[in-house]
């Protein structure tokens, strides 16, 4: 039997975080040991907590070492919990309050210009992420964390979903590949997920174990609500198998592709130009465009060169993606503004509409604008930029009236 185990992070660079360690003792009581640069101010509600995790688990005899950083309560009960729980078999979850204003839905066409990633093991890139206004924030229990950190990045992603305060952004976890992603489920789905992204997809079964393990959860809890899933393609099979994925359920959303696996699986490097993953970019937008759901862009690497970053959403809008992943929140300002329609793009698509009203209800079967005639496809785009302006305050509701006054 286990009778020592620890969990979190400490170091040189570390703070937000602790590190705890338990050891199991025959007799003596708990004799908690903390180690902290805030002591005179929270150590009070730091032992209190440890107490109140402790006795819930029902651990009498224990030394406990807590050396502190700075973390918040929640980041402390999730190191705590998680190192009991290598000592324990138990099934009981130490949960604190759900905060009132992470108690919301999303739209499944809503706008996902941006998803900003975030390790799931490192609870300072967490606490104020939602200030700097992505459209989703992805809490990442696979590729940003070590293999030997994740079961304990398990339960601090669960805590942060019900404790940390995202400012009304998309609340995303990325899982890991199926099926051992399935395992992660439990810890997100009781705890109001709006999306969860499904990395190196390959087939639409992976997708349906996945459903139906979010409804074997919902119905434990008698869960309502709707989560939604995105998909991510990063190899060759991904890619061909597409259209298979992005139709393989209601909930799928959205789709991605993650260029740095399928690059590597195709056995070439990325480059900034592009060539290279210019056929499954394609691929996955017609997929996305066929089913009816949103393509979303790999993510850009280099946080330093908003240029490049700028050109390189411009491409991806031009190929037909309607956002991307980020890394850095410096890159959510720049992925906003162009991915959001152009000045002249929107007036273009005024006049577009407008003629079109004015022809249909003048009952007229040809549309012009100026010399040149419109067709369907041509209004459907227009009002589509038109839809995208509202939703982003590019324009306003009245816009039609205030055209004419103009």
């Amino acid at each position: 039997m286990t009778t020592v185990a620890s969990s979190g992070n400490k170091g040189k660079g570390v703070r937000s975080d602790c590190f705890v360690s338990i050891e199991i003792t025959q007799n003596g009581g708990i004799e908690i040991i903390l180690e902290s640069k805030v002591k005179l101010m929270f150590g009070k509600s730091i032992l209190q907590i440890t107490n109140e995790i402790l006795a819930f688990f029902e651990i009498k005899n224990a030394k406990v070492t807590i050396e502190d950083t700075g973390a918040l309560l929640f980041v402390i009960a999730a190191r705590l919990e998680a190192t009991i729980k290598q000592l324990i078999k138990t099934d009981k979850e130490f949960l604190l309050p759900f905060l009132s204003q992470n108690n919301y839905q999303t739209a499944k066409d809503q706008n996902r210009f941006s998803r900003l990633y975030l390790p799931g093991n490192s609870p300072s890139l967490m606490l104020n992420a939602g200030v700097h206004k992505p459209n989703g924030i992805i809490l990442d229990l696979e590729d940003a964390v070590a293999p030997d950190k994740k079961f304990e990045a398990s339960f601090l992603v669960r805590n942060a979903l019900r404790n940390l305060d995202f400012y009304g952004a998309e609340r995303m976890v990325r899982i890991n590949q199926v099926p051992k992603g399935l395992d992660d489920l439990d810890f997100i789905v009781p705890h109001n997920v709006n999306l969860i992204l499904v990395p190196k997809c390959e087939s639409a079964d992976q997708i349906h174990q996945v459903n139906n393990k979010i409804e074997k959860i919902n119905k434990k809890y008698n869960l309502t609500g709707n989560i939604w899933l995105m998909p991510i393609v990063e190899s060759a099979l991904g890619v061909i198998k597409s259209f298979e994925i992005a139709t393989a359920a209601p909930n799928v959303v959205a789709m991605a592709i993650g260029l740095e696996d399928y690059t590597a699986d195709l056995g070439t490097r990325r480059t900034a130009e592009g060539i290279e993953s210019l056929f499954a970019r394609s691929q996955v937008v017609n997929a996305c465009r066929a089913a009816g759901i949103q393509p979303i862009d790999s993510v850009f690497s280099d946080v330093m060169d908003m240029e490049g970053l700028k050109n390189n959403v411009l491409n991806s809008k031009a190929l037909g993606f309607d956002g991307m992943g980020c890394i850095h929140p410096r890159q959510i300002v720049v992925i906003h503004e162009n991915y959001a329609p152009a000045p002249a793009e929107i007036e273009k698509a005024k006049k577009i509409v407008i003629a079109f009203d004015e022809a249909t209800a003048k009952g007229l079967g040809v549309v012009s604008l100026g010399t040149k005639m419109i067709d369907p496809p041509v209004v459907k785009r227009a009002q589509n930029t038109i839809d995208l302006a509202l939703k982003t305050g590019k324009i306003n509701q009245n816009w039609k009236e205030e055209q004419h006054v103009s």
